[in-house]
């Protein structure tokens, strides 16, 4: 399978944000089947939903894999695991939260996985994020 250009959403709210966000870099780029090929800025942003909770970290990765989207998310949930993250109600702080908002031009509404992300138009941040890898050329 050839490359495909993935942009990878990271975000942290408990624990070291940045060691999570470190984290989840380093994994992602030790992967056979992925290459980071550049990284956004760090922003820190408000939380989404009701629920009071701490700010988040976040950053957006560009990179290229020949892993199919399913595999992609399910190494995503691997990292996110890795890093303590336990799934149990939606909204909830995380220490970390990984999200294909693209996967090349696909678009695709499977069970656990809808591409490009439902989210991207409500979240702002990820706009400005995917906004700045695209100017780099990315």
């Amino acid at each position: 399978m050839a490359p495909v250009r993935a942009y990878v959403a990271l975000g942290s709210n408990l624990g070291n944000r940045e060691l999570n966000l470190a984290l989840a870099r380093e994994q992602l780029g030790q992967t056979p089947g992925i290459e980071i090929r550049g990284a956004s800025s760090v922003e820190e942003t408000a939380p989404l939903g009701l629920v009071a909770q701490p700010a988040y970290l976040n950053q957006m990765l560009a990179l290229d894999t020949t892993l199919s989207p399913r595999q992609l998310l399910e190494h995503c949930h691997r990292i996110e695991s890795l890093a303590g993250r336990e799934r149990r109600t939606r909204w909830e702080s995380r220490t970390l939260d990984l999200d294909i908002v693209r996967y090349g031009g696909l678009s695709i509404q499977e069970r656990g996985l809808t591409l490009p992300h439902p989210g991207f138009p409500e979240r702002a941040f990820w706009q400005r994020e995917l906004a700045e890898l695209e100017r780099l050329g990315l």
